[in-house]
């Protein structure tokens, strides 16, 4: 059980980080290029159709199997390897806390300001939430190396 539950945190981070890094390095640069206008309506169905089942499940994942990995007895693991998971679990937190305290209030906004003016509703979001997202990027990109240092130790 120990196994599986480190490899299913391994499995969620790595598919979360690597969302992350691809939406960072990929999407974004390429959103950049749009007009206010095609931008703001973009980010508005992004913020609509990512929050489902399956990003939602690697999401919960990412916190869910390193705890349930931590909560096994003290002899499942080493602990050097128990350290390496719950350095991994705070790095998947406090990413779900910039998420809830950061992203998820300017998708909010973003979602409420159907009568703005395109380019106040961009400014007002791209940079901030670009930020966040770099900050989020980071710490899931982390929590991931950690876990993977702890399946080989």
């Amino acid at each position: 059980m120990p196994t599986l539950l480190l490899a299913l945190a391994v499995l969620s981070t790595g598919l979360y980080a690597g969302f992350m890094l691809i939406f960072l390095t990929g999407v974004m640069p390429a959103l950049a290029r749009l007009t206010d206008e095609e931008f703001v309506t973009v980010m508005r169905r992004v913020n609509e159709y990512v929050p489902r089942a399956v990003f939602l499940t690697v999401f919960a994942g990412a916190v869910l199997f390193p705890a349930l990995a931590l909560a096994l007895p003290a002899t499942a693991a080493s602990g050097g390897r128990r350290w390496l998971i719950l350095a991994g679990l705070v790095c998947a937190a406090l990413n779900h806390l910039v998420t809830v305290a950061g992203n998820i209030p300017l998708n909010n906004a973003l979602a409420a300001s159907r009568d703005g003016e395109p380019g106040a509703v961009r400014k007002a979001f791209e940079s901030r939430w670009n930020a966040f997202r770099l900050l989020r990027t980071t710490l899931i990109t982390a929590s991931f190396a950690l876990l993977v240092t702890a399946s080989l130790t």
